[in-house]
């Protein structure tokens, strides 16, 4: 898809030429300044009732009297944000997706200036409405048809909006690898797979990848990933990925690295401690954690922003079977910390900890772990939010920025040390579960167990990283919060 910004036309909006005009409408009524005919046909409109000033209402009219473009969607943003005008934006898409348009203009009328968050908006709002998934699916339909989209904004405006597309369509990039990834089936989208797409970035973006196989993470000392891979037939893969934006001087290894961990459960059935035979088909979206980061890469590969960058993703499938760890099994991780496994099916963080403690070795900056841990998570917060779990200030302020920058939201939660009492175990230095009650909670404070070493968070992605019913399917987040969050790490590196 082309996108680009077009300088507003003396002529106005009505004499823009396009398949379909889109026209934002800013506020509670019309704003003043709007073009004579554009001001007929929305107060007609609003007197016959067909639209209101409602967020995201919305009307299509066809060849409206006075206006070049084909179509002409009227919707009402609440306000001028960027948040505000991607609703609005989504909402006319979905009015738009049956018909056959193929080239689209965007205005605002009303609020504020538009700024490069409104373009970067504009870009993921139109690539997640074209998205298609047809790896496994030769029935779906044809290409989306839209292939051209126009910001329109005064001349002034257009040097910057520009800067917003791009950096739109590399995270829109981003979003539809870790949607593709995530989509797969199991037995498509295996850790073998998840391997080669790594590879894949590494060769087109010229990123080091490593790839461990079973053998190699059994010299590594990985017992605690191995644990949760030997139920399974499907080998494990540890993945990494070096992304080397900035080397200081003098320094041969450059600055220290921002470190991301993906969980890479590519199938989860519980292991021994089954999971429920409905929607478990959804379990192959358990490695949306891996998802993302491999989708996060790829956008750090367009964007080459300058500050080092580590991926780390622990990839196996969770199996029951005669060579499956068994619920009261005790485990030895990598820091050499024992687990008492209680539950099977809470082996994500059975992998993630002996990724972050592979982490020490990059002495790193700060570590983001990022993985559809809990249902406990769903149940705190639903499918808006994802959730934010951190040991250092400084580093959880920077990922609540990137997530309102990204228009990716996160909520922070506790950390408090009273959680930690529920992993207590009699046989081992902890158990990989604690009780019910705050299960998300618990959780972290495992995975906190082995990120003593260095500033670190965790976001539990289980409510985002995919939707069921009739919109089954990845969403690719939170790609946009990572790639925001590294993006300002390397502001902050380059004051």
């Amino acid at each position: 898809m082309d996108f680009k910004i077009q300088a507003a036309q003396a002529g106005g909006l009505a004499a823009l030429v396009s398949d379909a005009l889109v026209l934002v409408v800013v506020g509670s009524a019309l704003p003043s300044g709007v073009d004579k005919t554009l001001a007929g046909l929305l107060n007609d409109a609003v007197a016959l009732g067909d639209f209101e000033f409602k967020p995201a209402r919305c009307l299509l009219l066809h060849r409206p009297a006075g206006v070049k473009a084909t179509r002409l969607v009227l919707v009402a943003a609440a306000n001028g944000s960027a948040k505000a005008f991607k609703t609005a934006v989504a909402a006319a898409l979905g009015a738009l997706k049956p018909l056959g348009v193929k080239s689209l203009a965007v205005a605002t009328v009303g609020g504020e200036a538009l700024t490069a968050a409104h373009a970067e908006a504009l870009v993921t709002a139109c690539s997640d409405a074209v998205y298609i998934y047809r790896h496994t699916k030769p029935s779906a339909p044809a290409d989306a048809k839209l292939a051209s989209v126009a910001l329109v904004a005064p001349k002034a405006q257009v040097v910057p909006l520009s800067r917003g597309l791009l950096q739109g369509q590399a995270v829109a990039l981003g979003i539809s690898v870790a949607r593709e990834c995530a989509n797969r089936p199991g037995n498509h989208a295996t850790p073998s797979h998840l391997a080669s797409q790594a590879r894949q970035l590494g060769k087109r973006y010229g990123f080091k990848v490593e790839v461990f196989d079973r053998k190699e993470i059994e010299k590594l000392g990985m017992g605690s990933f191995l644990a949760v891979a030997q139920g399974s037939e499907e080998p494990p893969r540890f993945i990494v990925m070096h992304y080397h934006g900035v080397r200081a001087p003098g320094e041969a290894k450059g600055r220290a690295p921002v470190v991301l961990v993906g969980k890479g459960i590519t199938f989860d059935s519980g292991g021994i401690s089954l999971k429920p035979g409905g929607e478990m088909d959804e379990m192959k979206f358990d490695m949306g954690g891996a998802a993302s980061v491999i989708g996060t890469m790829c956008a750090i590969g367009e964007l080459k922003p300058a500050v080092n960058v580590v991926a780390l993703i622990p990839s196996c499938e969770n199996m029951p079977s005669g060579r499956a760890v068994k619920p009261g099994d005790v485990v030895r991780s990598l820091s050499g910390q024992t687990i008492e496994i209680l539950n099977t099916d809470a082996e994500g963080r059975l992998i993630l900890c002996d990724a972050l403690t592979y982490a020490e070795r990059f002495q790193p900056a700060a570590v983001v772990d990022v993985a559809t841990l809990t249902g406990a998570c769903v149940v705190a917060l639903g499918h808006h939010h994802s959730a934010l779990f951190s040991n250092d200030e400084a580093l959880a302020g920077d990922l609540m920025a990137a997530s309102l920058s990204a228009l990716d939201p996160a909520w922070r939660m506790p950390l408090d040390d009273e959680y930690d009492e529920a992993l207590k175990s009699n046989f081992a230095d902890m158990a990989n579960i604690g009780g019910r009650a705050g299960g998300a909670v618990t959780a972290a404070k495992f995975l906190q167990r082995y990120a003593g070493k260095f500033a670190w968070a965790h976001l539990d992605i289980a409510g985002t990283a995919w939707k069921g019913g009739a919109a089954k399917g990845a969403t690719g987040r939170p790609v946009a919060l990572l790639t925001h969050f590294v993006l300002s790490r390397a502001a902050q590196d380059g004051r």
